[in-house]
């Protein structure tokens, strides 16, 4: 039989660190940016084991993107996990730039176009 390596992680299937969830209440785009809230860290009552290593990861600003890979999480489980936290108020979502159709202003598109053209 085969030893596992000291630095072996237990497997955990991805359903059970969402309760089975694999969806979340709150509309989280992958490019969503997150940080963790002010207090938070400390705030034990509320978080749970799953919620520790996103809240230490996100006190710099982090995509949810981000969080699934560096975390590597599956980004179904990151985004259940980040919208219970956000839910809660352990986590801050901030605004992503774009208008209620989720797209990107025009202006901002323009912009960009120009900056590429320049290159």
């Amino acid at each position: 039989m085969e030893e596992l390596s000291n630095d072996a992680t237990p497997i955990v299937r991805p359903y059970a660190r969402t309760r089975g969830r694999t969806r979340s209440d709150y509309d989280l785009p992958i490019e969503a940016l997150v940080t963790t809230a002010d207090g938070a860290v400390g705030d034990d009552a509320r978080m749970n084991p799953e919620h520790r290593p996103i809240a230490d990861l996100c006190r710099q600003v982090q995509s949810v993107a981000e969080v699934a890979v560096r975390l590597a999480l599956p980004l179904g489980v990151a985004r259940v996990l980040l919208g219970d936290m956000a839910r809660i108020g352990l986590v801050i979502v901030h605004a992503t730039a774009g208008d209620a159709t989720g797209q990107p202003p025009v202006a901002l598109l323009e912009k960009v176009l120009s900056g590429l053209r320049q290159l």
